[in-house]
């Protein structure tokens, strides 16, 4: 079997300041270094001894949450900008009112490429095209259990990956998360199926975060 464990980071500085996330680099709150700590002793208890391998967006909420993972396994973790959030170009790091009086969402019948009427913000199709091939380039590797760390929106799209769903019917997906989350995927031997066991699950956390938000944020 193949098990995917995707994880969405702990509380973030820019979360309790109420400001755009995306590119915006902050680190956790003291408060989500200790979910950080929860969200790694529940994954021990699901993997157990296996071989596993730690994979992380490489913005720091993301890395954070990777590292207190890898140190409860006592192991390393692959940084990668392929795992980020959605960029909201010039909107990241500003207060969220400032977004929510400028951001646009997308019409039915272009989500895919719309920016929402943001500078330098990413559309739904260029997360996908960074995002895609490095699931499949993960899940391609030989190991048997893979830990992938990412952000609220991109959770929706690495679920995506993983399902073989296209790119161009990617364009409504999606599975809100709060902060702190495991979504757990699994590929069986025999029938190969790729089936989702787990969506999004928090009971690891006594007092959990508010969602990521999937629109601007």
């Amino acid at each position: 079997m193949k098990d995917l464990f995707i994880i969405t980071h702990t509380e973030s500085i820019h979360h309790v300041e109420n400001k755009v996330g995306g590119w915006y680099d902050t680190d956790l709150t003291a408060r989500g270094m200790r979910d950080a700590e929860a969200t790694a002793d529940r994954l021990a208890t699901l993997i157990g001894q296996k071989e596993i391998e730690i994979y992380s967006s490489d913005l720091r909420r993301a890395s954070q949450t990777a590292a207190a993972i890898a140190r409860r396994f006592g192991l390393s973790v692959t940084e990668t900008a392929d795992l980020r959030e959605i960029s909201y170009g010039v909107a990241g790091g500003q207060q969220q009112e400032w977004l929510d009086a400028r951001y646009s969402p997308a019409p039915d019948e272009n989500r895919l490429d719309y920016d929402c009427g943001i500078e330098g913000a990413e559309t739904r199709r260029d997360v996908a095209i960074r995002v895609f091939p490095c699931v499949n380039a993960i899940v391609d590797r030989p190991c048997p259990t893979q830990i992938i760390v990412t952000h609220g929106f991109t959770l929706s799209l690495v679920i995506a990956a993983w399902m073989k769903i296209p790119i161009d019917a990617c364009g409504f997906i999606n599975f809100p998360a709060k902060s702190g989350s495991i979504t757990h995927l699994r590929q069986d031997n025999f029938f190969r199926n790729r089936a989702v066991m787990g969506l999004a699950d928090i009971s690891h956390l006594t007092d959990a975060c508010a969602p990521e938000r999937t629109g601007p944020k």
